[in-house]
């Protein structure tokens, strides 16, 4: 079996589709729920609608750590190398990580937003636990996200020799 097959950067360009997809689709998730629940607010208390943004915007940071994931692993293709089956599982492997990391901090941010900015139209002291809780279902994210950069490090430049 040959180290360096012509479907080998089939893995890598999956890791990097991987890494965008979910991310992103994970960040859409977040973001359209959390907006329904802002969108309730804001026929209550149209005061508290810019107070309420912070899980959109942190949602739409679960996609810039795929997109980050997703230039890195490009970074490392290139046609006129060899590029050897372990980088491909390598690049495969780093788009997954921060792909479904990315989906499951998504979904966290999407319903812990839509809820407690629900809740914050009754009662205020609400917000502080509502950053925190938003802050610990990120770093979910930002887990996959180290996990990545660490796979991708460990890429073999030696070729196919």
């Amino acid at each position: 079996m040959s180290l360096c097959p012509p479907y080998a950067p089939f893995f890598g360009f999956a890791g990097v589709s991987s890494a965008m997809i979910f991310s992103t689709v994970g960040a859409a998730y977040g973001t359209s729920k959390s907006g329904i629940g802002i969108a309730g607010l804001g026929t209550f208390k149209p005061e508290l609608i810019m107070k309420s943004l912070i899980p959109v915007v942190m949602s739409g940071i679960i996609a810039v750590y795929g997109l980050v994931v997703s230039v890195l692993i490009v970074g490392g293709l290139n046609p006129a190398l060899d590029y050897s089956l372990y980088n491909g599982f390598i690049h495969l492997a780093a788009g997954l990580s921060c792909g479904f990391t990315g989906l499951a901090a998504g979904y966290a941010i999407g319903i812990v937003g839509d809820s407690c900015v629900r809740a914050y139209v009754y009662e205020s002291k609400v917000f502080v636990s509502m950053v925190l809780i938003l802050i610990f279902a990120e770093v979910l994210g930002l887990y996959g996200l180290i996990v990545a950069l660490i796979l991708n490090s460990k890429m073999d430049a030696s070729g196919c020799s």
